[in-house]
């Protein structure tokens, strides 16, 4: 259940209007619970362990910048074992242990940037993670734009101005963002603590890779098809090619690893025994991608 809530890869995302400001970015507003506060635009464990009478996200004060800050710290739980302070800048699905919503986002930033003071407990180890998302209507899902991940080695114990850059995989502008901050890695030790404030977006982005600057001329005929359908494209330059045939859910049907490629390339599929309806095409060059939709008959 812990590591769950811990593994960025398998968020999904809401969108609602869009902006490009991270939610109480200087952990300054925080909601009175009763017993406990919980900080504006940030989901945590609170409500889980409040029972026990247990917080592993709660206030500091004052901040590197302004009155507040975030304290997260790892804490045991009776009944529970060790619970990570960790927040998310949207919602955790309690149910499911995962990351479930960001916050809209519709910029192209170099990194992300903040005050930090942390350490690990034993063999633990905390991390930062940013993803940026993009809704892909087409295939109805989730596009990675961006992400980062800054596993937190040694200790900051007095207030350090980090700088976490993000690795684009497109050059598409995102409409989500979630940050995940987390004292513990996938198996939380009690003590491990992160207090973060102060945090933004910085620079812009330049030069990001689309699949243009990799290869041309990418066809997939005949379309509708059949029996099978040929994929041709030129690679000007060598490039890792990866050709994915997928269904509307997402399922993968076909992969093909073709290789470093430089020059022509032709690979046709056999669509035979594939049920009749639409599906998409995924051309992998390297780190940039290009989806075509393909309807089987």
């Amino acid at each position: 259940m812990k590591k769950t809530i811990l593994s960025i890869a398998a968020v999904a995302f809401t969108s609602a209007s869009l902006f490009a400001q991270i939610p109480n970015n200087g952990f300054e507003n925080w909601t009175s619970m009763g017993s406990y506060s919980n900080p504006d635009g940030w989901d945590q464990l609170n409500s889980m362990t409040t029972g026990m009478g247990v917080y592993t996200c709660t206030k500091g004060t004052p901040g590197s910048v302004g009155t507040a800050y975030l304290k997260l710290v790892s804490k045991t739980v009776t009944g529970m074992g060790v619970m990570p302070g960790v927040a998310v800048s949207g919602l955790i699905d309690m149910a499911a242990m995962k990351p479930k919503s960001g916050f809209p986002f519709t910029g192209q930033p170099q990194k992300l940037t903040g005050s930090w003071q942390y350490m690990a407990s034993g063999a633990d180890a905390g991390f930062v993670a940013v993803i940026l998302t993009k809704w892909n209507s087409a295939m109805m899902m989730r596009d990675t734009i961006a992400k980062a991940n800054q596993v937190l080695s040694g200790m900051a114990m007095s207030w350090l101005t980090f700088n976490i850059n993000l690795t684009y995989k497109s050059s598409a502008l995102p409409d989500s963002a979630i940050i995940v901050l987390s004292a513990s890695g996938t198996t939380p030790v009690a003590n491990s603590y992160l207090y973060v404030d102060n945090l933004s977006f910085a620079g812009s982005v330049a030069g990001i890779n689309t699949i243009d600057n990799y290869v041309s001329n990418i066809n997939a005929y005949p379309n509708p098809a059949s029996d099978n359908i040929t994929i041709e494209l030129n690679a000007q330059k060598t490039s890792t090619i990866k050709l994915q045939l997928v269904d509307v859910t997402g399922k993968l049907i076909k992969e093909i690893n073709a290789g470093d490629i430089q020059g022509n390339y032709k690979h046709t599929i056999n669509t035979a025994g594939i049920s009749k309806g639409i599906y998409f095409l995924k051309v992998t060059a390297n780190d940039a991608v290009e989806v075509k939709k393909i309807i089987i008959q």
